[in-house]
């Protein structure tokens, strides 16, 4: 069979399997068809990427808010809703981004959320026009690289993608190492609020120093240091801005709440740049949603409103308790242990837990007891019950919105009931 053949049976395979999934009910249907069809044609995620203009999204959070806000950004300029191949649900490996690739016409734009661990292997196989890289921290380390050992990765394959723009955030020392073998990058000031991953130098294994204060630099004594940007992410009285080197200024409104996603929307603007949309545009394009695959949305769960927020590790707590921590009411934090999740919960003591002292917590989900344990020590009071929605409707007897912050398969499950 010639490759030709071969690559456009796999494809038809991929989308058959991926019909018949979810007609049965048994998943999204995003990614059983791709592996059949990289079963039948190795090469097939190449095939499906040659000819087309590609960019992709990656890094340890919000890589599926930020490739979502993308979308958003580019589809205007691309036919309107549902122009952009995407692999909207966040299967982010191999298998997904065939599943993507493989609907809709072989000519469109496809946006592409990337796990970290496949960075390298997508930029062979896609010869990406932009890559996005947000940030670097330590997430599911039973199952996962070291942090320091990715971005050595991600440097190297970088370094090899000639074509390729880098959209870097200059404020995380691990992604502009990453970045620094690039041969095109753009520097964005998108913030790192989690730092106690990135303190440990990449280029002499010495210590990065933080600007006190607040401020964004940083440096080691061995001479790596922040690059200049070319656009940072400014707050004042009237809102939020995005403003470049050359002097130009847009608005950052989004109809999703916290300061990590208005960076992350600035990433994605100047993403939408290189590719020639106009980034004032693009962020207005990306102010029109209000939840990215469930999270910030407001659910009925058992009578009660809740928010649903999605934090999968110590960086994603520290952004998420950042964004709740000037409401007051009540609030249920949910564990699970699955393989999704990362099987160890130890990271659990690194998340500032003291910024709930004050409000209404329960503690739920299948590791309750654990997060119940960090809790005590974190003296902040709180009820333990095993059954997610059963603490939803607790929390809920003192009045007004719940906010539910959960890990993955946590977050997943209550958002399918809800």
């Amino acid at each position: 069979m010639s490759p030709g053949i071969r690559s456009s049976a796999a494809a038809v395979a991929t989308r058959a399997v991926n019909t018949a999934v979810r007609r049965v009910g048994r998943g999204s249907g995003t990614v059983a068809g791709g592996r059949v069809g990289l079963r039948l044609d190795p090469s097939l995620l190449e095939h499906l990427g040659a000819g087309r203009r590609t960019l992709l999204v990656t890094g340890t959070n919000g890589k599926t808010t930020t490739t979502r806000l993308l979308v958003a950004a580019l589809e205007p300029a691309c036919g309107g809703p549902g122009s952009v191949a995407t692999n909207a649900t966040g299967s982010n490996m191999p298998a997904g981004h065939v599943a993507a690739l493989a609907t809709g016409r072989r000519d469109a734009t496809a946006v592409l959320e990337v796990d970290e661990g496949y960075l390298a292997e997508a930029l062979v196989a896609l010869d990406p026009v932009v890559s996005v890289l947000l940030n670097l921290s330590r997430d599911q380390l039973d199952r996962t690289s070291e942090v320091r050992m990715l971005s050595g990765r991600w440097r190297s394959a970088l370094g090899a993608a000639e074509h390729t723009w880098v959209v870097a955030n200059a404020d995380d020392p691990l992604v502009v190492w990453a970045a620094g073998e690039a041969s095109r990058v753009r520097w964005v000031a998108a913030g790192l609020g989690w730092r106690a991953d990135a303190v440990g130098c990449p280029a002499c294994e010495g210590r990065i120093t933080f600007e006190e204060g607040g401020g964004d630099g940083w440096v080691c004594r061995c001479g790596f240091s922040r690059p200049v940007v070319d656009v940072s992410v400014e707050r004042d009285g009237a809102g939020t801005w995005a403003v470049w080197r050359d002097g130009r200024r847009a608005r950052v409104a989004l109809g999703i709440p916290g300061k990590f996603n208005a960076s992350n929307a600035v990433m994605a603007a100047e993403a939408a740049g290189i590719t020639g949309v106009d980034a004032g545009a693009a962020l207005r394009a990306m102010g029109e949603l209000e939840s990215v695959g469930g999270r910030f949305s407001i659910k009925d769960v058992k009578g009660v409103p809740t928010r649903l927020l999605l934090a999968k590790n110590p960086a994603g707590w520290h952004e998420l308790l950042e964004l709740v921590g000037d409401d007051t009411g009540s609030v249920v934090v949910a564990i699970n242990a699955r393989l999704a999740d990362g099987r160890d919960p130890s990271w659990l003591w690194d998340v500032d837990f003291e910024r709930l002292g004050g409000r209404h917590v329960v503690a739920t989900g299948e590791r309750c007891l654990d997060l119940a344990v960090r809790l005590r020590y974190a003296q902040v009071p709180h009820l333990t019950v095993r059954q997610p929605e059963a603490a939803v409707a607790i929390a809920g007897q003192h009045g007004g919105r719940v906010d539910f912050i959960g890990n993955y398969t946590a977050f997943a499950e209550l958002l399918g009931r809800s």
